[in-house]
């Protein structure tokens, strides 16, 4: 667990557990589809678990703003990055305090965060936290 103050609020970073899986659904629930790259329909919650116990990610972790979960971060095996604050909780600065933990807890020489451009809320919090673009993807579907 790795923890800094937020204002009065401690932010901690535990790893998941057996205990968050409810939370981690009702946290990807929350996420709009037409700006994720990988998902395009929601995952049963059956399916949702079998990913999780997969161990998809190199590390993964809850955020805690005191007791209270607010979101989750994550590091791929590829150094890719994500992040998703509940939308109540976000723009109050949680998802920076974690990001910079993480990555101070994290070393790597660099990291990703591949986001779909319709995410323009994403871009913004990544470029605000020193990300910079590199690339454009782009795709065909006969």
């Amino acid at each position: 667990m790795y923890s800094k103050k937020n204002k009065e609020k401690l932010i901690v970073l535990k790893l998941i557990s057996k205990n968050d899986h409810k939370f981690l659904y009702e946290l990807l629930q929350e996420r709009e589809l037409d700006t994720n790259i990988i998902q395009k329909k929601m995952p049963t919650y059956e399916k949702h678990i079998k990913f999780v116990k997969s161990k998809p990610y190199r590390k993964w972790y809850i955020i805690l703003e005191g007791i209270k979960k607010v979101g989750t971060i994550y590091l791929a095996k590829n150094n890719d990055i994500g992040i998703f604050i509940t939308k109540k909780n976000q723009k109050r600065n949680v998802g920076s305090i974690a990001l910079n933990m993480f990555l101070e807890k994290n070393l790597k020489k660099k990291y990703h965060a591949k986001i779909n451009p319709k995410n323009k809320k994403s871009i913004k919090f990544f470029q605000k936290n020193k990300f910079k673009p590199i690339e454009y993807v782009l795709e065909f579907k006969p």
